[in-house]
């Protein structure tokens, strides 16, 4: 019986010695304009750690929410979120659901035109965004941070002419980023290319320059053109990301890696550019941790703001 049992004992350890142990994946939410990019970082941390990362993208406001909906009924969530924005990691934040949010990359939007409408530039976008024969697509704002960046560029322009803000908002179609009455995007298929070729619902479509980049670089979208936004209509997405609390070990280091040399050349590589926003939240709770943080964010977007209009006055 002893033989039996020293026999059993010494082959359970030559399994055990071939059989490595099932490592957890570490989880990465990212915004849906992020997938290519950080796909691409989360595949270069696994060939140098050797960590496996469980990937989800998504619309970010949605994604935000599908967080606190998991914390709420599971206790737990994904270990690291980045978003398009600073606010919808912030709300993990002051909730205490999150570490501090870092801006960890920038990005901006921009016009993606049809191919067949031609003369659109800079100079003259705003007159044709306004054109009641031109049909304008965006993101769902409140859902998707590019159809909040998108009110914002409609509210700019008012300075140009009061009114104007409220007929593009009226005349914007809401085609993705959550809106649950948009037609639907076959499973494969480039949102832009769609909408603007494949299923001509728009003429013009306020995206990110990456995905406009991403579009182009695609056989059916490389004759799709990017217009720039004129200096008083520009906007750009910061985009912010946080730690969840309680995460893997290893999500920390997920994050460091995004925010490092290597993350960053492969961001710039999608066409991101650097960050702008280098200062993070400081952890506090409570109420006066809520208003504290919520107070630095404005002061942020203030900064924003004062930095936007001292370039424009140098452009001009």
């Amino acid at each position: 019986m002893k033989q039996q049992f020293f026999a059993f004992s010494l082959t359970a350890c030559a399994v055990s010695a071939i059989v490595p142990t099932q490592a957890f994946a570490v989880t990465l939410y990212g915004a849906g304009s992020l997938q290519n990019s950080l796909t691409e970082v989360a595949q270069a941390f696994t060939k140098e750690y050797g960590i496996n990362i469980d990937t989800y993208f998504g619309p970010s406001g949605l994604t935000e929410q599908k967080i606190e909906q998991e914390i709420s009924t599971k206790g737990q969530s994904t270990d690291v979120f980045a978003s398009a924005d600073l606010g919808n990691p912030q709300k993990l934040f002051v909730k205490g659901l999150s570490e501090p949010v870092k801006n960890f990359t920038s990005n901006r939007m921009t016009a993606i035109v049809r191919p067949g409408l031609t003369g659109v530039t800079s100079d003259n976008l705003l007159d044709f965004l306004l054109n009641t024969n031109i049909k304008v697509g965006t993101s769902t704002p409140g859902s998707d941070p590019s159809g909040d960046y998108a009110w914002q560029i409609f509210d700019k322009a008012d300075a140009v002419k009061s009114g104007n803000s409220q007929i593009l908002k009226n005349k914007a179609l809401q085609l993705v980023g959550g809106n649950p009455s948009a037609p639907s995007v076959p499973t494969g298929q480039n949102n832009l290319i769609y909408f603007l070729k494949t299923n001509p619902t728009v003429d013009i479509f306020l995206a990110y320059y990456t995905s406009g980049k991403s579009a182009q670089k695609l056989e059916q979208g490389n004759d799709l053109q990017i217009v720039e936004l004129p200096d008083y209509l520009a906007t750009k997405a910061d985009y912010g990301l946080t730690v969840l609390k309680n995460a893997d070990p290893d999500g920390e280091k997920l994050a460091a890696y995004i925010l490092s040399s290597q993350g960053q050349a492969i961001l710039s590589k999608y066409g991101f550019s650097s960050p702008t926003v280098t200062q993070s939240v400081p952890e506090h709770q409570g109420i006066g941790g809520y208003v504290l943080a919520l107070s630095i964010a404005l002061a942020m977007h203030k900064k924003l703001n004062l930095a936007q209009k001292t370039e424009r006055k140098i452009r001009s």
